[in-house]
């Protein structure tokens, strides 16, 4: 079930990340809280996407102001992709990210740091097939488990899997595939192609689901996903043992023009989705909420206005504040602070 948005009584704080930055591009940004009231974003910039000269950078947000953009990571003559941050249970803070040709061909990488993102350990590379979380941060239970959400892209299909780790990310298991239903609401065949997509051509010939937001729910987790636009929704899965175990990805109701989305479970038990609430486009970017993960009420454009506001990070902050970052017409880092008060019963 889907609502109208709400008016909020007290307008989001909203503010870009950087005004001038080394690079002309960027995308995919990740964002966490270093300690009470300071924070750490990350994203990958450019010439464009996909180029040899993109890299990884970052920006910290100390007494308020954002620091200028940094250099986190780069590969030699190859592109950089999609940072996430994280912290597991011991006090690490984990960076990983991937780099290659493409995203069906690309190596994981990481990087960690003991003193909240000051310094960084060397860059490791990954064995090839264990890519970490591939676009947002993994859930870390209470135990300690961590529960990465990652995917693959081939040429004509995508999967969701899990990586799962219980040492604080030493070593993982794999735990998949993860497949939406065969026949989604929008299914197509060969007869019967989707609309071309100008720059998105890769897009049409595949069929699939990435890049899981997972979140705990009553006796179970739950993955949230973006879906190729064949399905046309957004598409979740569910784990009753801890993350080994998955049901097969089913539709919700809410739109996804084959769009990253992210998800966060709140202290308080409900869940907030941030996502495109369109079928072919990544314009507007919307907030909704949940107590059950099936019924949800959209409170919030964060952006309406023809362009693309896309790949958003969601996190709650130790006052209780939800936190955005986003795309912004793949030219800035935009990063939105919304206040727990604003956040209905759905």
């Amino acid at each position: 079930m889907f609502l109208a948005a709400l008016p909020l009584t007290a307008a989001p704080r909203a503010e870009f990340i950087y005004e001038e930055a080394p690079f002309p591009s960027c995308h995919a940004s990740t964002i966490v809280e270093t300690q009470p009231g300071e924070f750490l974003a990350a994203w990958f910039g450019g010439s464009a996407e996909g180029r040899p000269d993109v890299a990884i950078w970052a920006a910290r947000k100390a007494a308020g102001k954002w620091s200028a953009p940094f250099e986190l990571a780069r590969e030699p003559h190859i592109a950089a992709y999609n940072p996430v941050l994280f912290f597991s249970r011991d006090g690490v803070l984990w960076f990983y990210y991937k780099f290659g040709p493409s995203p069906s061909s690309w190596t994981a990488a990481r990087r960690a740091s003991r003193d909240r993102g000051l310094t960084w350990s060397p860059v490791e590379h990954l064995p090839a097939g264990l890519y970490g979380p591939i676009k947002d941060k993994p859930l870390v239970l209470p135990d300690g488990t961590i529960v990465s959400g990652t995917s693959v892209e081939s040429y004509h299909s995508w999967a969701c899997w899990v990586e799962r780790s219980t040492d604080n990310g030493r070593t993982w298991t794999r735990h998949g595939p993860i497949a939406a239903t065969p026949a989604g609401p929008r299914a197509h065949t060969a007869n019967a192609p989707l609309p071309p997509v100008p720059g998105v051509e890769e897009w049409n010939r595949t069929s699939g689901i990435i890049q899981p937001a997972i979140v705990p729910l009553a006796g179970r987790l739950r993955m949230f996903v973006r879906s190729t636009r064949d399905i046309g929704r957004i598409c979740y899965a569910d784990s009753r043992d801890a993350g080994v175990t998955w049901t097969q990805a089913q539709p919700t109701s809410l739109p996804n023009p084959n769009s990253g989305i992210d998800a966060v479970a709140l202290r308080d038990g409900r869940i907030l989705l941030v996502y495109n609430h369109s079928e072919n486009g990544r314009t507007p970017l919307n907030l909704a909420v949940s107590r059950d993960g099936d019924h949800w009420k959209m409170f919030l454009a964060l952006e309406s206005d023809p362009g693309e506001y896309s790949y958003p990070a969601i996190i709650q902050s130790a006052d209780g504040n939800v936190h955005v970052t986003y795309t912004w017409n793949r030219r800035k880092i935009r990063h939105v602070e919304v206040p727990l008060a604003e956040v209905p019963e759905p």
